[in-house]
């Protein structure tokens, strides 16, 4: 008995030195970047994403509710408040209202960069819950508002204003910057971004990288930090519906049978809903860990640094709140269900859409398979309901440009943390996998408790002071990209 506690105990006391060792050293080598002295702001540039928020380029799912006049005052726009751009760059126009801006560097050999950002907007749900007008009021509490300030004029006018500053300045850069702004991200992306994209690969361009929205400078929204969190997007997740149908015979509902098309489809759709995807710790959740894990409190690092043992309660952890549960499983979701035309009538079809927003590793093929075996019912027709598409590649963190990104990060955002990340959402940077490894995904804007929900919700918002380090943020990392080292 002796010896099987004396085993015992030396097992614990290995365990409880190698937790102890993995906590201990759990850290993330960085070098150290120093803040950089703010530049001055043109006080116009205030005025320039007031006048572009205010012009209603407002993307449709009913492609007849399209307002052409108002992408073409936005073009108009672009043309009269950034002449040097134009006089510049090599400008091409894809289907009518998205633009690529070529500025040709010293070295045309090199590899370019890519910077993103569209220029439509989702439609306004709830106006009247709106405390201000939201394509006219302009600043208002040292704040602007409007319907894409942050999603995603803010970025596309910080960009244009930062190249703008770097013309007047006489900035010479040695890699060629491409600047791709599509007209139709909030319903696809197709007409803009996937054609944009299709060009550079047809003509061979090959970026050093692309950056497009995606991630943030978050603010109390990563558990167990304090600090300010820039989550870069290195994935996304892939996206899919599908439609399940199920036709059977109907009648009076007075002489109901055992089984009708509802009962077999509402029981499919709940066996859906009661059996989730596995959830598990993707490597770019790993990396996530990774980089935010030093600095927890001490009960989260030893978690984080011993995945080994504590993966079990780490997802647990996760599944808890929407946002978690999202980064950690392919996630199902019901969104439409139709059957029936009158009360007293069984229904003979029955039809619903389950949405599903796929997990790097999975595909649209392997979410089909698990549909069809979860179910199991022969009685369910099952098909993909539009276009979906797989999950993105996934970035590397340990290439240049990341880390040229991190560095002007922090150059402009001093006490704030770098991490990479999963975006749930999608964007058009997916488009430009084909055209570079090395996609990345992130805007400076701050995102809070109290404003996460205002984009493509009510009284969209940023602060003037974000605007302007976003700006900023855009020049310092064009300077940081757009010359090589010898």
């Amino acid at each position: 008995m002796k010896k099987v506690f004396f085993l015992v105990l030396i097992v614990l006391l290995v365990l409880a030195f190698v937790i102890g060792y993995n906590t201990y050293n759990f850290k993330v080598e960085r070098k150290v970047v120093e803040p950089i002295e703010a530049i001055k702001i043109d006080s116009l540039a205030k005025e320039r994403i007031v006048k572009a928020i205010s012009i209603r380029t407002v993307s449709f799912e009913n492609e007849e509710d399209f307002d052409s006049i108002q992408f073409e005052l936005f073009n108009d726009f672009l043309e009269e408040q950034y002449p040097l751009l134009h006089q510049s760059s090599e400008h091409k126009i894809f289907n009518n209202y998205s633009h690529l801006y070529h500025i040709k560097g010293r070295k045309p050999d090199s590899s370019p960069i890519v910077l993103m950002g569209h220029l439509d907007v989702v439609p306004i749900a709830s106006p009247a819950l709106w405390t201000v007008h939201p394509f006219a009021e302009g600043i208002q509490r040292d704040s602007i508002f409007g319907r894409g300030c942050i999603d995603d004029k803010g970025a596309l006018i910080s960009i244009l204003e930062a190249v703008e500053y770097l013309l007047k300045d006489g900035f010479t850069h040695d890699r060629d910057i491409y600047l791709a702004f599509g007209h139709d991200e909030e319903v696809s992306g197709k007409r803009g971004a996937a054609e944009i994209s299709a060009y550079l690969k047809d003509s061979n361009i090959k970026p050093h990288f692309v950056l497009d929205e995606g991630g943030a400078i978050t603010q109390g929204l990563v558990p167990g930090v304090d600090q300010n969190t820039a989550l870069i997007g290195i994935a996304e997740k892939g996206y899919a519906s599908f439609e399940l149908v199920t036709q059977m015979a109907g009648g009076h509902s007075s002489q109901p049978s055992k089984e009708t098309s509802i009962d077999v489809l509402a029981r499919a759709v709940s066996q859906l809903k009661q059996n989730p995807f596995p959830r598990k710790i993707t490597p770019v959740l790993s990396s996530f860990m990774d980089q935010v894990g030093p600095h927890l409190d001490l009960k989260g690092r030893m978690a984080f640094a011993n995945t080994w043992l504590f993966e079990s309660m780490i997802l647990d952890e996760y599944e808890k709140t929407n946002q978690g549960n999202a980064n950690i499983r392919t996630t199902t979701s019901p969104t439409i269900f139709e059957a029936g035309i009158k009360d007293n009538v069984i229904p003979t079809e029955s039809r619903a859409v389950v949405n599903f927003r796929i997990l790097p590793g999975e595909t649209i093929e392997t979410v089909r398979e698990r549909i069809v075996t979860t179910i199991n019912d022969d009685r369910v027709q099952i098909r993909l309901s539009g276009e979906g598409f797989d999950p993105s590649p996934v970035s590397p963190i340990d290439h240049e440009s990341y880390q040229m990104i991190t560095k002007s990060i922090h150059e402009i955002f001093s006490n704030t943390i770098t991490c990479s990340n999963l975006v749930i959402g999608a964007t058009d940077a997916r488009y430009y996998a084909k055209v570079s490894p090395n996609v990345y995904r992130f805007t400076p804007f701050k995102l809070t408790p109290k404003n996460i929900n205002c984009f493509h919700g009510v009284d969209e918002r940023i602060s003037v002071a974000e605007f302007e380090n976003a700006i900023r943020f855009y020049v310092q990392l064009i300077r940081n990209a757009s010359i090589i080292e010898s």
